[in-house]
Order: structure tokens, then C-alpha cells, then sequence
């Protein structure tokens, strides 16, 4: 496993004993590639008491992306790449959300109301980016500025993964790969992907791309006009160590032939 960098705890909100806000994995890797997980964590400040919620509830999809953390750590070791993922649960303070939007701290989530989460103040909701939401930021924009230190523009990689069921309907794809603008990684990945035996993949699907909700690619890699992509797995497909191994072997065939393309490596802006 590559070496790992916990991220410090900050003052305030977030006790000696909390876990880190941010795991850094292989600081050191190949600065032409980062991988970065917006969900990986199900944890909780002790301050907060588990949201009002039970460890059950918190393990479930609402609490996390199952499995996204285990494919993310295999591919970073073989890949050699660095890799950023958060450390708390998308119920404390959700990653990969702007701060003003409604479901950066969500008071209900599919269903399922959120004790912890009603009628916060400012300085709640202030407490909880300043402690959880720009450490993993700022991680992920120090391993972009090494990059750039070293004259590199690297390929961004996310990882997260959705609920084979949603709202009573079915979820096909084994595998949904999401973008909007930049076709650089996206279309040949789902070339790749496709022409694996038995998956089925996704053109943003099962959300979209060409809509985006998120914070973490729009905000790093779009202005700098960095190469990226949001790479959806099936929670029933990594929820076990073999089958997060087995994904990143898949992912890992499918990103060698486009990642070693040195032309991937220059800025360009689609908007």
C-alpha cells in the first residue's frame, strides 16, 4: 500500500481523538495523475453526536460512497499516483457541494431525515467547512500546485459510486462515466470500459455530467483547464475488498493507453 498522509485535525469543531479531514495517499506518486475521493468516509466529529443517527444508518449510501475509497486506494498503488480523499461523512458536510448549496449539509437525504442537521446557524455551518470541507480542498489544490511546480498539468480522476436501486427503479450500469465539456478522458474511457467482457457502462449515467451539481472538479480542474473525469461504480460491485480490486484492475486496463498519451498533458479550456 502506498504511504499515507493524514491530514491534521483542526481547532475548534474537531477534537484531538476525531479522525483526520483529509487522507493523503502516496504524496510523492507521479504528479501527472491525481486521484481524489469526495466521499470516501462515513465518520463523524465525536461533537456531533452521530448526527442523531445510529452507525447503521451512517454506513448506508446516505452516509457515504461504499466502496469508492477501497477502488480509489487500489488504483492510486497501480497507478503510482497520488491520491486525496475526505475524511467525514457527506451528512457532516458534503465534499463535493458548493457551501450555499442546500444539500452541502443536508437536513433530510433519500428519505431519511437528519437530527443533527436542523435549523444550524451560520456559525455551525461555518464550523463544519472550516473544519472538514477546505482542509480535503486545500489538500487537493497543494498536490496541483507540486504539479505545477514540476511543470505538469495532471489528469484528475474522481471516484464515487451509486446505489444499484434508486426511488424503486433499477440501476443497469455497472460502471457511469460523467463529464460535460472536456472529452479528453471521458469518451476514450468509455471505449475502454466497454470492451471489457460483461460491463456495462454508463454516458453520464446514472446522473449527468452536462448538468453538475459538484464542487471539487469544477473548482479545481475546469479553470486550469486540466484533463478530468467523475467515474461512477455500483456499490454492489466494490462493497467487497475483491470486488474494489477487480474495479480498479478494470479502470486501471481502461486509463493506461489514455494516461500515457502525453498530449493529455496540456491545458485546454472547453467552456
Amino acid at each position: 500500500m502506498p504511504e499515507a498522509n493524514a491530514g491534521q485535525g483542526q481547532a475548534g469543531l474537531l477534537a484531538a481523538a476525531d479522525p483526520a479531514p483529509f487522507t493523503l495517499i502516496n504524496a510523492e506518486g507521479r504528479p501527472e495523475i491525481l486521484l481524489i475521493c469526495d466521499h470516501a468516509a462515513r465518520a463523524v466529529p465525536d461533537a456531533l453526536r452521530r448526527l442523531g443517527l445510529d452507525e447503521a444508518t451512517l454506513a448506508r449510501h446516505i452516509g457515504w460512497d461504499i466502496g469508492a475509497a477501497a477502488v480509489t486506494l487500489a488504483l492510486a498503488e497501480r497507478l503510482g499516483a497520488p491520491a486525496v480523499l475526505s475524511g467525514y461523512s457527506r451528512l457532516v458536510i458534503d465534499c463535493n457541494r458548493t457551501l450555499d448549496d442546500p444539500t452541502s449539509i443536508p437536513t433530510i437525504s433519500d428519505g431519511m431525515p437528519i437530527p443533527g442537521n436542523q435549523e444550524l446557524s451560520a456559525a455551525e455551518k461555518r464550523a463544519r467547512a472550516e473544519a472538514c470541507f477546505w482542509p480535503y480542498q486545500r489538500a487537493i489544490e497543494a498536490q496541483l500546485v507540486r504539479a505545477a511546480g514540476l511543470g505538469v498539468a495532471p489528469a484528475i480522476i474522481s471516484i464515487h459510486s451509486f446505489t444499484p436501486h434508486l426511488q424503486g427503479r433499477d440501476r443497469p450500469w455497472h460502471v457511469g462515466i460523467l463529464w460535460d465539456s472536456d472529452p479528453r478522458i471521458p469518451l476514450p474511457l468509455i471505449a475502454g470500459l466497454a470492451g471489457l467482457p460483461g460491463l456495462v457502462v454508463g454516458d453520464n449515467q446514472p446522473y449527468s455530467g452536462r448538468d453538475p451539481e459538484g464542487f471539487t472538479l469544477e473548482h479545481h480542474a475546469i479553470p486550469r483547464g486540466l484533463p478530468h473525469v467523475l467515474i461512477e461504480l455500483r456499490q454492489d460491485a466494490i462493497d467487497t475488498a475483491a470486488g474494489a480490486q477487480l474495479f480498479a484492475e478494470h479502470l486501471e486496463a481502461a486509463l493506461k493507453p489514455i494516461l500515457a498519451d502525453p498530449e493529455l498533458y496540456r491545458p485546454a479550456l472547453y467552456r
